[in-house]
This record gives structure tokens, sequence and C-alpha cells, in this order.
């Protein structure tokens, strides 16, 4: 009987001490889970401050009024806040007429770009011809080597547009398309835009994933290589097709590069008025103040930013499935 009760409670104090490790790990592993909850929710917040705090002191600085321009205390809200900043600026950069040329011009650009590069994408992806590998790598050359190195070629040819000699044939001189868009009309026409190479890259990396079951499908059902693209295959690109769309809007919106390098209009590149707002305040309604200048240029700078944003809002969720899609994530 002692032996039988001694066998219980040796057995009894083993399922004890199994049971207090089990715990122990349980609460290890809880501990471990917060403190890598807490590590990551640091993180999360240390790097957004580090990308965020630079955009929310420029939306303060633009609701500050010349008081809060001065006043130490001030740091995320303006005690007496103003739109003053914002009426001023839009006046002096003619924000409506000169915001309505730029998105026509952005649109226009981002249609032509994507059905440019979406073809040459298409063409790379599903058919094969000579110098295909060496045409592709000219893709690649693209997008890696950085547009100040062919900036003066761009210039002489568009300063003196003679292809092949036909102006000079017909006119009796070259033109001069400086001054104007049409240098990237027809840049982004011949799929050389802004960043036109990365959309071409985009739009291969989609299109051979998409099964080409589906394209032979169309072809037994009749239907011609330029039906197959725009009605089937290009529908299924969609989510290239917003990728693409939010990169050309962004970059054509913000391009300042090739509107200086031809000499566009800052009527109509909103984002070449940004460089002169604080001139053009300091000697209009003689602000001399180079703080208060600044206050006027951040008030600038949220209006310019505005559409791209709400853009970007709209279109975040395909956007973001688009890239995982594309296989440039990374």
């Amino acid at each position: 009987m002692q032996k039988a009760v001694a066998k219980t409670n040796y057995i009894q104090n083993i399922k004890a001490a199994v049971q207090n490790v089990d715990t122990r790990k349980r609460l290890g592993n809880s501990v471990k889970n917060i403190a890598m909850a807490l590590m990551k929710i640091a993180i999360l917040v240390g790097v957004g401050y580090v990308i965020l705090s630079p955009v929310i002191g420029i939306i303060v600085n633009s609701f500050s009024s010349n008081s809060d321009a001065i006043d130490p205390m001030v740091f995320l809200f303006p005690k007496q806040p103003t739109l003053e900043r914002y009426s001023l600026a839009a006046l002096r950069m003619d924000y409506v007429p000169t915001m309505a040329r730029d998105m026509f011009y952005t649109l226009t650009m981002t249609l032509l770009q994507l059905l440019i590069c979406s073809m040459v994408g298409y063409g790379f992806a599903r058919f094969d011809f000579p110098f295909k590998k060496f045409m592709f790598g000219c893709v690649v050359v693209m997008i890696v080597i950085p547009s100040h190195t062919i900036m003066l070629p761009l210039y002489m040819t568009f300063r003196e547009f003679d292809p092949l000699g036909l102006v000079s044939l017909i006119k009796g001189a070259p033109i001069n398309l400086m001054g104007t868009t049409v240098p990237m009309y027809i840049m982004s026409l011949l799929g050389c835009g802004v960043r036109s190479g990365l959309y071409i890259y985009i739009f291969n990396q989609f299109f051979r994933g998409l099964p080409k079951e589906i394209e032979e499908a169309a072809l037994v059902d009749g239907c011609g290589v330029w039906y197959t693209y725009f009605k089937i295959m290009l529908r299924n690109a969609m989510p290239a097709v917003i990728t693409v769309t939010v990169f050309s809007i962004v970059w054509q919106f913000n391009d300042t590069f090739y509107a200086k390098l031809f000499l566009i209009s800052e009527n109509v590149v909103i984002s070449k008025k940004i460089a002169t707002l604080q001139s053009v305040i300091a000697n209009q309604d003689k602000i001399l103040s180079v703080t208060l200048q600044e206050l006027y240029l951040d008030a600038g700078i949220i209006l310019v930013l505005l559409p791209v944003v709400l853009i970007y809002l709209l279109l975040q969720r395909y956007f973001i499935e688009g890239v995982e899609r594309s296989g440039i994530v990374g």
C-alpha cells in the first residue's frame, strides 16, 4: 500500500514538474513575442518619424502665422493658424491654370508611355526576333545609365531637329524645338521617355508571367495579334498598368531635369515654379524675411504635391498588387 502511494506521489511530482517546465516555456515565449513586437513597433515608429518628420514640418510651417514663425515654443501645432500662405502662394504660381496645363501634359505623356511601353514589353515577352537579347540589353542600359550623361546629345538633337535631313529638305533648315513639349512627346513615342526603360521591364516581366494558353485559345478563336493584345492581354495586365501609371504620373509630374534641358515653360511644368517662388514673393510682395519666404515656399510645395498624393491614395491598393506581381519587389 505504501509503495502504491509513493508511486502515485512520484508520478504526480513528475507531472507537476513537467507542467512547471511547460508553463515557464510558454511564459518565456510570451515575453519573447512581446519583446519582438515592441522592437518592431519601435523600429517602425522610428523609421516613420525619420521619413515623415520633414513632411510634417512643411505642413505645420505652411499654416504658421508670422508670430508662430518666430515663436520657439511652436512645434507641431501653430498657435495662430492661417491660410494666408496658401492664398499668396497659389496667386504667385497662378495655381489653377498652371496645374490644369501640367496635369494635361502629364496625363497625355502617361497614356503615351503606357501604350508604347506595354507594346514593347509584350513584344519582348512573347515574340522572337533577331538581336532580341541585344535590344533588351539596351533597355536595361536605359535604366542604369543616368540621364545626365546624354543631356548634351539630346539638347543638340532637338536644338537642330532634322531627322535624316528630311526637315532641311522640306523647310530648308532644321527646326528648333526648344521651349516646347514636343521633344518629350517624341522621346515617349520612341520608348525613350522619362523612365521608359523601367516601364518596359515591368511590362515584360508581367507578360512573361501570364500563361501562353490564353493567346493560344484566342488564336484558335480567330483573333489576330493586335486584337489579342488590346482586348485580352492588356486587360489581364491591369496590375502592371496601374503600377506604370502611378510611376509615370509621379515622375513626369515631378520632372525638372528634362523640363530645364528642353526649356519647357514653367507655365506648363508647375514644379519649375517652386524653384522661383521665394524670389517672386520677395520681389513682388516685398517680403524680405527669409523665414517668412520659406513659409510661403512650404505652402507652395504642399499645393504641388496634393494632386500626386490624391492619385496615389486612390490607386494604392492596385499599385501595391501590381508591384508584387511585376517581379520588382525588393
